[in-house]
């Protein structure tokens, strides 16, 4: 009896063992620390979150953006945490400009681990009266930016057999965002283009193509929207917090999903349109119409469609504002703030 306990025993500290050894294995794996990450966008709002994000894992920065004075901010914080950051200043409509963001991501480290495709633009009025210019733009930048970041991250992945692409697409890819129908065209459009992508790369085991698919932001990207049509709304105190939508990032970098919703309120806002479509639409754009028709401020207002993003360069669209975890809130959220929602419909 006394030899069986002792096999038992020795059986038990053996199995114990094997598990903890499989545990420190899948920790070192997750770990994120030296890995390359390119982060498109990250002057301000998301994508300066993300930046920031990574960098407190011990992630090497590449951080991309057409203007200079938020990307410099951004690179000498990373730097503060002891990675290596630099910074490109890079319009991604542009196929060249993409070119050389990947040029100097290589240059840093020799391979890219991680590319994050956040950079883009929102366009909010009447579609007629949004001026062609601002149109194509708007798709240069949204559906042509996610594309040249995909072009490359793959090539160069592929060659690394490894490697994985995030797009923050938002829940714009399952739900169109009243009278921003460009907008919600380029969602639409990454969603397809990625979805599509994700089925080519899975035979490579170790190549993931993350999308995720966040609700309206507290970011400074809806500050920066154009506005036509005597467009002109708030950001809403449902709006999430970019700093959990750059969590589920670097989640989705150490644990890579196909499809993600950073929180239950983008999931639930989603399926609620899901089960309402037409009705949630419809009544969405009819108030937006009354709105706007109210609206005393007619002025057009481009934003940072053509021109480089202006103040503020920061994370928050509004200052941060203490979260409730109540259960009865979110359930509101999803299913009684979901017209009101697409009322405040913004770039996330």
């Amino acid at each position: 009896m006394a030899a069986q306990q002792k096999i038992f025993l020795v059986t038990y500290l053996f199995k114990i063992q094997i598990v903890k050894t499989m545990k420190d294995i899948k920790n070192i794996n997750s770990s994120l620390k030296g890995k390359n990450v390119v982060i498109t966008g990250a002057s301000s709002g998301v994508g300066r979150a993300a930046a920031e994000a990574f960098a407190s894992h011990g992630c090497n920065i590449v951080a991309v953006a057409r203007g200079k004075k938020g990307i410099d901010d951004v690179v000498a914080y990373c730097r503060t945490l002891n990675v290596l950051a630099v910074g490109v200043y890079a319009d991604v409509s542009i196929a060249e400009d993409v070119e050389k963001v990947v040029e100097e991501a290589l240059a840093m480290g020799g391979k890219i681990d991680v590319w994050v495709n956040n950079a883009g633009v929102m366009a909010s009025g009447k579609f007629e009266e949004i001026p062609l210019e601002i149109h194509h733009q708007l798709i240069k930048t949204n559906l042509f930016g996610y594309m040249h970041g995909a072009y490359h991250a793959i090539k160069i992945f592929k060659k690394q057999n490894e490697g994985i692409l995030i797009n923050n697409v938002s829940i714009g890819g399952f739900m169109p965002a009243p009278y921003s129908a460009v907008y919600s065209a380029t969602k639409y459009g990454i969603k397809g283009m990625m979805e599509c992508l994700q089925g080519e790369v899975s035979n490579r085991k170790h190549i993931h193509i993350c999308n995720l698919y966040p609700q309206l932001q507290n970011s400074t990207g809806n500050l920066h929207s154009a506005k036509y049509s005597g467009f002109d709304v708030k950001i809403p105190f449902i709006a999430s917090d970019p700093r959990e939508t750059a969590a589920a990032m670097v989640d989705l970098a150490q644990h890579p999903k196909k499809d993600t919703f950073p929180d239950f309120r983008a999931g639930a806002i989603t399926n609620t349109y899901k089960l309402f479509p037409k009705l949630i639409i419809n009544s969405a754009s009819a108030a937006l119409r009354i709105k706007m028709k109210l609206n005393k401020n007619k002025e057009e207002d481009s934003g940072n469609i053509l021109t480089n993003s202006k103040e503020p360069l920061r994370v928050y669209g509004n200052p941060p504002a203490k979260t409730t975890s109540n259960t009865g809130l979110a359930i509101f959220a999803g299913l009684g703030i979901g017209v009101a929602l697409l009322l405040m419909g913004r770039k996330t």
